[in-house]
């Protein structure tokens, strides 16, 4: 599979087979994430691999209690450390939080995430990216210091489903020359 044919198999996955992700195939997923390129070589992202039944009920839970999320055998949570990009931290980050180098730190990650789900598609194994949560309900389930954000938490796993294709808008409606023209 190439990079087109896995962006244009890509879907959206909400039900998945009782089948574990490999060990093998997870690492294949963090390497991906490891190899995406972060502005200044920063590499923001730091990743949680949650398997465990009662930890995935509880990012469930907290991500508006979306209970299909348990279906997957497998969480990736998306974090953007911006230590990472100013070793002096930025204190309490929220989804209220304004700085510079916390956006740039986030769009670090979200590349990243986005690494793994087109390498999870080449692999056979569906995902979603999940972002419907708050950050002070969040972080304390995963442990996470409140000076770290996180971006996503990515659901795989082994599809159970294979939805078609939602519609998109046509191309001359979302890009034009030069400079903004609609």
């Amino acid at each position: 599979m190439n990079v087109q044919q896995a962006i244009l198999q890509r879907r959206s996955i909400r039900k998945y087979k009782d089948i574990p992700v490999s060990d093998e195939h997870l690492a294949i997923l963090l390497e991906a994430a490891r190899l995406a390129p972060t502005g200044s070589n920063t590499q923001t992202g730091r990743f949680i691999v949650v398997r465990g039944d009662e930890m995935r009920k509880k990012v469930a839970e907290v991500s508006h209690d979306q209970k299909w999320m348990t279906r997957a055998p497998l969480f990736i949570v998306c974090v953007s450390d911006p230590t990472a990009r100013i070793p002096e931290g930025l204190g309490y980050v929220d989804e209220e939080s304004t700085a510079f180098e916390l956006k740039q730190s986030i769009r670090d990650v979200a590349i990243q995430a986005e690494h793994i789900v087109l390498q999870a598609e080449e692999l056979g194994l569906g995902t979603c990216w999940i972002a419907w949560f708050i950050q002070e309900e969040i972080r304390p389930v995963l442990g996470i210091p409140e000076d770290k954000f996180v971006v996503a938490v990515l659901i795989v796993g082994h599809p159970d489903e294979a939805p078609a294709a939602r519609p998109r808008m046509a191309l001359k409606d979302i890009a034009c020359d030069e400079k903004w023209g609609w």
